[in-house]
């Protein structure tokens, strides 16, 4: 007999095959992209807001995004793998110290706000493997076309030079036919 724990990780497992769902936290800004049926039509509207709480629970995991409209605030809880919800995606991330940011629905303005995670890539990825003789040449080829690019801003600026010159003389000649 398969436990009901067993049976929903098989259907987060299809679902997930089908659809691509980023990894995102509280504090994340997400735009959440809703499947709306007006009559025959079907839209997407999106949802854009800080995510204040996310809660794992296989199936049945949510999540709450907050936006302020209007000077009003919204909150709208969605189920993560609801088939009501077209696309996630991550605008910016957010650093936050809690789970649950609750505490923002007191506050307004800057008091508001939550500063971004910046994310530091150190070193070089596994993937990236780079023999020592790409490398040289590759560093080679970045010399060049520096060069190239330096040469090409050179004449550009020459251009500019020449072209300013002759206007003047164009203005000079003007006010001595007048």
């Amino acid at each position: 007999m398969k436990n009901i724990e067993e049976i929903n990780r098989e259907a987060v497992k299809k679902i997930l095959a089908n659809k691509k769902i980023p990894n995102f936290f509280a504090g994340d800004t997400l735009k959440v992209g809703v499947r709306i049926v007006e009559g025959k039509r079907e839209r997407i509207q999106y949802f854009e807001g800080v995510c204040i709480a996310k809660k794992n629970r296989d199936v049945n995991s949510s999540f709450t995004v907050r936006k302020i409209s209007f000077g009003e605030g919204v909150e709208r809880t969605f189920a993560l793998f609801s088939p009501i919800i077209g696309s996630i995606k991550v605008v910016r991330s957010g650093k936050v110290k809690r789970a649950k940011l609750y505490y923002l629905r007191d506050r307004k303005g800057k008091s508001a706000r939550i500063a971004e995670k910046i994310k530091k890539n150190i070193g070089v990825d596994v993937a990236e493997k780079i023999n020592d003789a790409d490398d040289i040449t590759q560093t080679k080829s970045v010399e060049s076309e520096q060069k190239q690019q330096e040469a090409k801003k050179e004449n550009i600026s020459k251009e500019k030079d020449i072209s300013g010159k002759s206007e003047l003389e164009k203005k000079e000649l003007k006010t001595e036919k007048k």
